[in-house]
């Protein structure tokens, strides 16, 4: 009888034991670069993410976050998720609408949303995030998730309180869509990287950029060197989405998979709560250094999204994916009542 507990009892530790993971195997590591520098609070949030789940994996997998130009430019991420060079990286989908017209979408959607959760809810309830992974699998890239900054901003040498106001002034932009409304709006759009802003904005290149949240624009001090801003941004928000390499996707176990999925949606409040508080905490700084709010009317936002709805309905038309993206947008702007 004893023989009998004894063999259950080993068989019972055997099977544990294999059912355990391999805590002593070498870890999987990961380099991942964000497309903000390290001062930013977008960086700090990736920071948090990165320990969260080595903590969570008992060490299984290893983050090491990296800011923009680390490895490569902001502008040549999706190639490096690709080409395995970084294993995943905070990508900013609006910069590949050239490799794929669905991205202007997914990316950058100018004067789409009032706050993030109306797109929160969209990706995370309406298929949205379905949509995205779709519009990178040919590129061999998996978005975990997505996030935002919040609301941004648009630092200028002159007031904008509304779409005429645009005219003859060069503005910086990302490219894609939003670079495509601001010219009918009536400006020049200047594509630069984020790091070029401020020399831009200094010596007259630009009069005005595309670029973040209050906070971020008083991390990047565009306040000493443009004297308005306008808030909230008919502009909308950027999409952020934390992106893995397909192929070391593919390679983790289905329970580190769970974990940095639950991690990553954490992680995309905790930016957009972060950010939040922060902005209104600069908005008071650049008031005291003698920055102007510069106020939209509802009826200059309603013509703003007019003109900025003309432009999505012509990216539906440039592939059958930005068609996809397209009509899932204007369906949820029905349902909740912001067509």
């Amino acid at each position: 009888m004893k023989s009998k507990n004894y063999i259950l009892i080993a068989t019972a530790i055997t099977i544990i034991c294999f059912s355990m993971p391999a805590l002593s195997a070498e870890p999987t590591k990961w380099k991942v670069q964000n497309w903000v520098g390290v001062t930013d609070l977008a960086y700090t949030s990736l920071e948090k993410l990165c320990k969260k789940v080595k903590v969570a994996t008992n060490g299984r997998l290893e983050m090491t976050p990296m800011p923009v130009d680390a490895v490569v430019s902001g502008f040549e991420m999706l190639d490096a998720v690709k080409n395995n060079v970084i294993q995943a990286g905070v990508l900013a989908s609006v910069y590949w609408a050239g490799k794929e017209p669905a991205f202007a979408l997914t990316g950058d959607l100018t004067a789409g949303w009032d706050h993030p959760y109306q797109a929160d809810a969209f990706y995370y309830q309406y298929g949205g995030l379905e949509l995205l992974r779709e519009t990178y699998k040919p590129f061999g890239v998996y978005p975990v998730g997505v996030t935002w900054v919040g609301l941004e901003v648009m630092p200028s040498t002159k007031c904008i309180r509304k779409v005429s106001d645009f005219k003859g002034l060069k503005w910086r932009m990302p490219g894609g869509l939003g670079a495509e409304v601001l010219k009918r709006y009536g400006a020049v759009a200047v594509v630069l990287p984020g790091s070029e802003v401020y020399q831009g904005l200094e010596k007259g290149i630009i009069d005005g950029a595309d670029w973040g949240t209050p906070s971020m624009n008083l991390r990047m001090n565009f306040h000493q060197v443009a004297k308005f801003y306008n808030y909230p941004g008919f502009h909308s928000m950027a999409l952020m989405d934390f992106s893995v390499n397909q192929g070391e996707w593919n390679k983790l176990p289905e329970d580190i998979k769970a974990i940095l999925e639950s991690a990553v949606r954490e992680y995309a409040w905790e930016m957009v709560d972060s950010q939040a508080l922060d902005s209104y905490k600069a908005i008071e700084t650049m008031k005291a250094a003698g920055v102007t709010q510069c106020v939209w009317s509802k009826e200059d936002l309603a013509e703003a999204r007019k003109i900025a709805k003309d432009v999505w309905e012509e990216y539906s038309k440039k592939s059958p994916q930005a068609l996809k993206v397209y009509t899932a947008l204007m369906n949820y702007f029905k349902l909740i009542g912001r067509e």
